[in-house]
């Protein structure tokens, strides 16, 4: 499922953060009274009856050629380019600006919904200041303040209103996965050796995949679809707009993605901006598979497997059931590992437990350990059911959800995956009180 983008777009100062934390309903964006602070592109979901919808907050546009001007116009083309509906804020206080006008400008250019929101209308008697907002064409503004929650409501409306259908992109039975990780890992590389031909442009060029690359093909009579993404870059280390945009695709491109390839360079070792990359997947739940590319590079008596392996499991204590696979996409040695690996990541991913077999393993979990006195009591888990997969979500009717201490969560977690094959797929527990 591709979420819908929501862009918010203005100048300086207008309270574009305030709006955008306001909608979100937590302070995520950076608000500051000094004009300016919002520099990167903030990415956070939000819904609106029902309606989920990516929201990007955006630096502020002004005439004046102040620090880091020309990187936020470039910023705030291409929020405008890829976002799905746009919201213009301007500042009801300070009236229409040449800086709102230059905003208008860009706006013109792009065929897409526009939304005209007027700020800082904290009082019914400044409703008027509004009206001068007519002439920058975008139809009748919304009156709000979004310090004060005022019109906000009327404005969440209004942007789902335009919101296009989310539709899940499928064909047939196929299994869809996306390949990510840091720039010049080897992704493009790894993508051609998947596909056993040369369907992606491969360069040793940081970012030379600038969008993602939807492939779809067979393998073994298997329908695959495969998602390539640009290379992502930690927060800090995004400095070129172009690595921003690649980013806000990654992002689609892992929800719609049942299994994510990480990919990590052997040559340069476990870097902390694979973390970052990889938290994306895992924020979404995704099934993870890891991929240490580059092996054919590695002098095996310097540096061998096990002790890579133990590097990785050190460093992705959070990922210690993704499976780690060895390969060389230059050389395709080791590539029709990755399919084994997939399938079953995709089995095990939407693997579902019958409900009496479930409840054995965990009541024989109880029995040979039972869960230590936490919180001012003793656990205990009366029944268990699962309730979806992909991933799988099982449900743990207890005495008291304050009760589990995180060690024997992880203790019935592993009890599971031992118990039921649940390789590079998370396992979501949910936890209620047994009424």
């Amino acid at each position: 499922m591709s979420k819908s983008i929501v862009a918010i777009v203005g100048s300086p100062n207008v309270g574009k953060s305030t709006i955008f934390n306001r909608i979100l309903g937590y302070r995520h964006a950076i608000v500051d009274d000094q004009a300016g602070v919002t520099r990167d592109r903030i990415y956070g979901d939000a819904n609106w009856l029902g309606h989920e919808f990516l929201l990007v907050d955006t630096g502020g546009i002004e005439i004046k050629q102040g620090s880091f001007q020309d990187e936020i116009r470039q910023q705030v083309q291409l929020a405008i380019d890829e976002a799905d509906v746009i919201v213009f804020i301007c500042d009801g206080n300070v009236g229409l600006s040449r800086d709102d006008e230059l905003v208008a400008k860009m706006l013109y250019k792009c065929k897409k919904p526009i939304i005209l929101a007027v700020n800082k209308i904290d009082d019914i008697n400044l409703k008027d200041n509004s009206s001068e907002f007519y002439r920058l064409g975008f139809g009748e503004p919304i009156c709000l303040s979004s310090a004060h929650g005022i019109g906000v409501g009327d404005l969440l409306d209004k942007i789902v209103s335009y919101l296009p259908e989310n539709s899940k992109e499928e064909i047939n039975d196929a299994i869809t996965f996306s390949i990510i990780g840091r720039p010049n890992v080897g992704k493009s590389s790894l993508m051609n050796a998947l596909l056993g031909e040369k369907r992606v442009i491969v360069s040793n060029i940081e970012g030379t995949t600038r969008d993602s690359v939807d492939t779809y093909f067979q393998h073994d009579g298997q329908d695959f679809v495969a998602i390539d993404t640009a290379g992502l870059k930690k927060r800090g280390q995004i400095y070129e707009s172009i690595d921003k945009y690649a980013a806000l695709r990654a992002l689609r491109a892992i929800e719609r993605s049942e299994i994510v390839l990480l990919v990590i360079d052997a040559n340069e070792g476990i870097k902390l901006q694979d973390k970052h990359v990889v938290s994306y997947a895992f924020e979404q739940h995704k099934a993870i598979i890891i991929v240490v590319n580059k092996w054919d590079l590695i002098d095996s008596k310097v540096t061998n497997k096990n002790d890579f392996t133990k590097k990785i499991k050190n460093e992705f204590v959070f990922l210690d059931y993704a499976p780690i696979v060895y390969v060389s996409a230059k050389n395709k040695k080791n590539i029709d590992s990755i399919f084994t690996l997939i399938n079953d990541a995709y089995i095990a991913y939407h693997k579902r437990i019958p409900t009496n077999v479930l409840n054995e393993v965990i009541q024989d979990a109880q029995m040979m350990n039972e869960s230590p006195n936490f919180n001012g009591g003793r656990l205990k888990i009366y029944f268990a059911n699962q309730v979806d997969v992909a991933p799988p979500t099982i449900v743990l009717f207890v005495n008291n959800p304050k009760f589990m201490h995180f060690s024997y969560q992880r203790y019935i977690l592993n009890r599971l995956r031992d118990s039921f094959d649940f390789s590079s797929t998370p396992i979501n527990i949910v936890l209620r009180k047994r009424t």
